[in-house]
């Protein structure tokens, strides 16, 4: 505070230093913001995209190929994969599921973001709010499908 005076009111109250965070006594009482979950969540998603991309082109490769290989499609999500039980393999669609909704509705409202260069915090926060709401939703209503609920 090389600017104030020692007897102004600006050199009383000092301001809190951070130097060091700690992982184990700071972060579980930090709070961060929904757009920031949404961002984070952005990412992930966009890694898991990214590292079941070979089961997504074995999930097309081997639905679109022949009858008897949409039939062995078919039993993946009945009987199992190998050594995996079908409702993990069903967990796995879903996770990637709810990936896809989410890279893509978060994309969108990062597009949108930046074409209207009218972003307040308010509008980051309801938007981010809206992200999870419409994934979150669409991803339990195709979960339930994926799962024969209806």
């Amino acid at each position: 505070m090389a600017n104030t005076l020692p007897d102004s009111p600006a050199s009383s109250a000092r301001r809190p230093e951070f130097r060091n965070i700690n992982a184990l006594s700071d972060l579980p009482h930090y709070r961060l913001p929904v757009a920031g979950i949404v961002s984070i969540l952005h990412r992930i998603s966009g890694l898991l995209l990214f590292l079941l991309m070979p089961f997504v082109i074995w999930l097309f490769d081997v639905s679109v190929t022949s009858e008897v290989s949409y039939e062995s499609f078919r039993s993946a999500y009945l009987a199992g994969l190998g050594i995996f039980p079908g409702w993990f393999v069903k967990l796995v669609t879903l996770g990637l599921v709810w990936g896809y909704l989410h890279h893509f509705i978060a994309g969108v409202r990062h597009l949108w973001m930046d074409m209207t260069h009218s972003v307040s915090k308010e509008q980051g926060k309801s938007s981010a709010v809206a992200t999870l709401a419409i994934s979150l939703v669409l991803t339990v209503l195709l979960g339930a499908k994926l799962f024969g609920l209806f």
